[in-house]
């Protein structure tokens, strides 16, 4: 029997905002749509999130121009409020996302599972744009 490790990228920023908020804004489907994508020229029409373990989550993530989307779901493995989010993706990768409290900021650790087909710096520089978005959409609302 052969295992493969799949290779894992971690992304990670501080928000300037304290954990409840921050925990909300990455929760909360109105909050996701406004900031879960990469770019300027993507946006999210739809996101449904049951954040339990065990519930599942879905993000619709598309071109503004409509020339292509995709669904981005997965299942909760584990859930913390405040403090830890685990979820397996629909194409069983893992994701583990950290939530530390720094006074009135918020330091955020996502570590991810490689896919195959993209480069692991397109990868990376991909959900980091994500989770920058995500830091400046929070820290103005």
């Amino acid at each position: 029997m052969t295992t493969t490790t799949k290779t894992a990228i971690t992304v990670e920023t501080t928000v300037q905002a304290p954990v409840a908020k921050v925990w909300e804004y990455w929760n909360q489907p109105e909050h996701i749509k406004q900031w879960a994508f990469a770019s300027d020229d993507w946006h999210v029409p739809a996101s449904e999130n049951d954040l339990r373990t065990g519930g599942k989550f879905s993000t619709t993530m598309a071109a503004k121009d409509g020339s292509f989307s995709f669904d981005f779901g997965g299942v909760y493995t584990q859930v913390k409020e405040h403090k830890l989010i685990e979820y397996t993706l629909g194409d069983e990768r893992k994701v583990s996302i950290l939530f530390s409290s720094i006074g009135d900021a918020t330091k955020i650790v996502e570590t991810f599972e490689a896919e195959d087909t993209h480069s692991v710096e397109m990868q990376q520089s991909g959900w980091q744009a994500i989770l920058d978005n995500f830091k400046k959409y929070t820290e103005a609302n």
